[in-house]
């Protein structure tokens, strides 16, 4: 049975730091297509970071540079490393597993755009519980 148990969230200053951990039974997380989705007050779920079945991340231009995708292959855990929060990261933080892809199919990535602005995404069928941050000025 596949589950996907988020951990790390909470109330940081701006400017702070935080670090997601999504653990993950049932899947082996080296091999596996994972990614971190957010959703901001009032609007639509969106993908931020992706770590694709070989290892290549991609991330979307909002958190770029101040994020970091990963796994613990011994651990079997994603992490999604936060730097330089501000608060217009606030949101509900969801890992997300696409469990049918295959690692000799190649790349999972996904690109969904709302007009000029695409975020990386994959084909989730597995989600974590979502985990709160907040950040304040």
């Amino acid at each position: 049975q596949v589950q996907l148990v988020e951990s790390g969230g909470g109330s940081v200053q701006d400017g702070g730091s935080l670090r997601l951990s999504c653990s993950v039974s049932g899947v082996t997380v080296s091999s596996a297509c994972m990614a971190w989705f957010r959703q901001l007050p009032g609007k639509e779920r969106e993908g931020i970071a992706v770590s694709d079945v070989r290892g290549t991340t991609t991330y979307s231009d909002s958190v770029k540079d101040r994020f970091a995708i990963s796994k613990d292959n011994a651990k079997n855990t994603l992490y999604l490393e936060m730097n330089s929060l501000n608060t217009e990261d606030t949101a509900a933080y969801y890992c997300a597993l696409d469990s049918t892809h295959l690692p000799r199919e190649g790349f999972c990535l996904r690109v969904n755009c709302d007009g000029d602005i695409c975020y990386p995404s994959i084909n989730a069928d597995y989600w974590g519980q979502g985990t709160q941050v907040t950040v304040s000025s």
